[in-house]
């Protein structure tokens, strides 16, 4: 059965108040083009919790336009170029709520949805700070050892959303390397929306197989301004105009004139 449908379409699929996961990694596949025509709806999804491994400058757009009430994720900036300015903005003024996070506390918490368990243990954040500040993550006894453990609870989401190399009509994926957590969030995730470079008649060697994936829509340069290898690189010009904008109180001004 195809898994075609239009960007708006795709961008319809959110509601107020989910969990909406972004795919890519730092300012690499991110799935710009969608979060675009989720900022066009005429009634935006407010109250969203943002899951990424990392956020850039796709989740920071949504954090100015007041889409995101919480995240997690372990960075949320633009490399290089700098803190992210909307995200820095928000949770300095109260308006997002951070949920501490790590590369494990996400992983294992992936893991565990998974398995199709509440928790999943660990001896990652033993020793640290991070316990204080996630009350909601306890410890466990194992009951072979007896060592003291930290169960990391389940983590899923509503809908996640990934930006691939190619896909076909059939759902299947190529994401290339860098993969970050995108196989693990096709898995978690209720919903897994691709929007994809180019779209091709059959793809028989994918990264991510059609039986995971829900809807499929062709994007040419769906992640600009951050890169798709090999067919584009991060537009580090565009980058810095956001910065700018946003330094100089400009952000609506800079989303009102983004590309369709």
């Amino acid at each position: 059965m195809t898994r075609l449908i239009t960007l708006d379409e795709a961008a319809a699929l959110v509601r107020p108040g989910q969990t909406l996961a972004l795919g890519g990694n730092m300012l690499y596949r991110r799935p710009v083009a969608f979060v675009r025509a989720l900022l066009r709806r005429s009634e935006r999804p407010a109250g969203l919790t943002l899951l990424a491994i990392t956020a850039a400058y796709e989740s920071d757009l949504l954090v100015g336009a007041g889409l995101v009430s919480r995240t997690r994720t372990c960075y949320f900036g633009l490399e290089a170029f700098g803190f992210a300015p909307m995200f820095t903005q928000a949770v300095q003024a109260g308006r997002c709520t951070v949920i501490e996070e790590s590369e494990a506390s996400l992983a294992f918490g992936m893991r565990a949805r998974m398995a199709g368990v509440g928790f999943m243990p660990s001896r990652a954040w033993q020793g640290t700070d991070l316990l204080a500040l996630r009350p909601d993550v306890r410890t466990v006894r194992d009951p072979y050892s007896g060592d003291e453990l930290v169960a990391f609870p389940a983590i899923g989401c509503d809908v996640a959303v990934l930006h691939a190399l190619a896909a076909d009509r059939w759902g299947n994926v190529r994401l290339n390397k860098n993969l970050g957590i995108d196989l693990e969030l096709a898995v978690v995730a209720q919903t897994v929306i691709v929007t994809a470079e180019t779209l091709v008649e059959r793809l028989d060697e994918a990264d991510l197989p059609g039986a995971l994936v829900d809807y499929v829509v062709e994007v040419p340069r769906g992640a600009w301004p951050t890169s798709c290898y090999p067919h584009y690189a991060i537009d580090g010009d565009e980058i810095l105009r956001y910065i700018d904008a946003c330094a100089a109180g400009a952000f609506d001004a800079y989303l009102a004139a983004l590309p369709g």
